[in-house]
């Protein structure tokens, strides 16, 4: 079974914001980008000034990801492995404190990789996730 989240941003592809294949649930990409298509943590002024914040784009991806597992049944806690994607690895420093208010090392495995860049030039940070919840505990949509 996979699914798109009501409320949640929709994808800007032909695909759902997760999957279900028996207990586990795979989480697309997600970004910080909000339902609106805004994102959080970047913005740019009447000059083209952008300003972009590794610690509120981190937070927002993550909470983006706990909605997606509220959807599918589950929670942060449920999460096995995730993979993160940045732009630039000098942004380790404030995404690794904003994983570490939510993960710790009884958490999920873990894979972080800098890449060239994103679907956005606002956005520093992708994450991908891989759930394990039980088939029992329901999927909502």
């Amino acid at each position: 079974m996979s699914g798109l989240v009501a409320g949640a941003a929709r994808p800007r592809g032909r695909f759902p914001h997760f999957r279900r294949a028996g207990d586990f649930v795979f989480v697309s990409g997600t970004s910080s980008r909000r339902p609106d298509n805004s994102f959080a943590g970047a913005e740019a002024d009447a000059m083209g000034v952008t300003r972009v914040d590794i610690v509120e784009q981190t937070r927002a991806v993550i909470l983006n990801i706990e909605r997606i597992l509220q959807e599918a049944g589950g929670t942060l806690a449920d999460i096995v492995d995730i993979t993160t994607f940045l732009v630039n690895m000098h942004d380790f420093g404030g995404y690794n404190a904003v994983y570490g208010e939510y993960f710790s090392e009884n958490g999920p495995t873990r894979t972080t990789v800098a890449v060239h860049q994103l679907p956005h030039p606002l956005l520093l940070i992708e994450m991908k996730a891989v759930a394990h919840i039980p088939n029992h505990r329901g999927t909502r949509t």
